[in-house]
């Protein structure tokens, strides 16, 4: 008999005892056979370990020595980790009992397969995707991300319609399957993001090497979304504007880079103008910041992208503007877009 791969499911925690408590037991009852379970933890001081050291023995704990925010909180506890697969799954995730086979199932398919997301649906309206992948990760020209069943905060009912095994541009971070060759040859998550958008950027790395990302609709999990940071916390909005800004100028081939970075420049400012039409100053003064440290770390990030490369793999990538189709032409359907990558 041949023996399926190891695959290690990692939850990264910090202060998320509730999650724990209410989401563990799903994780527990997963039916993959060769699987361990992991819990690394960003220097909680909220009883988690204590928790889990009573309650779950048979979880593995790994402990970093601070708070490192999602991006280096994985990339020092997974260095620790051997296993075939890596699952970077969030505290705040009800998963299904066999979600992690046809995942598996899928990416053993296929050599270039570097990364694959199941179904996320909302666990407080389960008929609903879920913001933070949806049916898969898609992006604008223009860096923003949107999915198969959710443009900007538009969510839709999932009626079967994203039923398809297909490539997309970036998974969820949520629950992020990776095979573990490809996390260490791509180098793992940007430290320097912290959290937000760290897995849009590796995904993008990714598929620059030539690999391909999948989702994987036969896998459904249910997140609960913004366990972490709300969405109008003002901490938030820096990380998302400052990241993207990086994340295109590290990513795009060196003939796009400035073309696209000065529109989104004017785009954030559109941003920045309803912000404080509104009176969200604070968004206001957090988008200021997020431009102050693009400029800051510019050349740091500019390095990082090494040799211009061309986009390799463009599919799921959209050539128009997901801003133009969802506030000029009220696009609010994926299935609507004069796109089908």
């Amino acid at each position: 008999m041949i023996e399926l791969p190891k695959v290690a499911v990692v939850i990264l925690n910090w202060n998320g005892k509730k999650f724990l408590e209410r989401f563990l037991p799903f994780v527990v009852a997963s039916t993959y056979p060769n699987i361990e379970l992991i819990v690394a933890d960003n220097q909680s001081n909220d009883d988690s370990l204590a928790f889990l050291q009573a309650a779950y023995p048979q979880i593995k704990i790994i402990q970093n020595g601070s708070n490192l925010g999602f991006a280096e909180g994985y990339n020092q506890a997974l260095a620790k980790v051997d296993a075939d697969y890596f699952v970077l799954l969030n505290s705040d995730v009800e998963v299904t009992p066999s979600w992690i086979e046809p995942v598996v199932e899928l990416m053993e398919s296929d050599p270039a397969i570097a990364v694959a997301q199941p179904k996320l649906k909302d666990w407080t309206s389960r008929v609903r995707f879920e913001y933070a992948g949806a049916a898969g990760g898609y992006i604008d020209k223009y860096g923003y991300p949107f999915c198969r069943g959710r443009i900007f905060d538009t969510l839709e009912t999932d009626e079967g319609q994203y039923d398809d095994v297909v490539e997309i541009f970036w998974a969820s971070g949520a629950a992020f399957f990776i095979k573990s060759e490809h996390w260490r040859r791509s180098g793992g998550f940007d430290a320097d993001f912290f959290a937000h958008m760290e897995e849009i950027d590796l995904c993008w790395r990714l598929k620059n090497m030539g690999f391909k990302i999948m989702y994987c609709p036969k896998s459904t999990v249910y997140h609960v979304g913004g366990g972490t940071l709300d969405a109008e916390n003002p901490f938030k909005t820096y990380l998302n504007f400052r990241n993207n800004l990086a994340m295109l100028l590290k990513n795009l081939p060196a003939e796009r880079k400035f073309p696209v970075i000065f529109i989104r420049f004017w785009l954030d400012f559109i941003a920045l103008l309803k912000f404080l039409l509104g009176g969200k100053f604070a968004q206001v003064g957090a988008i200021n910041k997020a431009h102050t440290a693009f400029f800051k770390h510019f050349k740091k990030n500019r390095n990082k992208a090494g040799e211009s490369l061309p986009l390799e793999n463009l599919t799921g990538y959209y050539e128009g503007s997901i801003v133009w189709q969802y506030f000029g032409k009220k696009v609010r359907s994926f299935r609507d877009l004069p796109f089908k990558g």
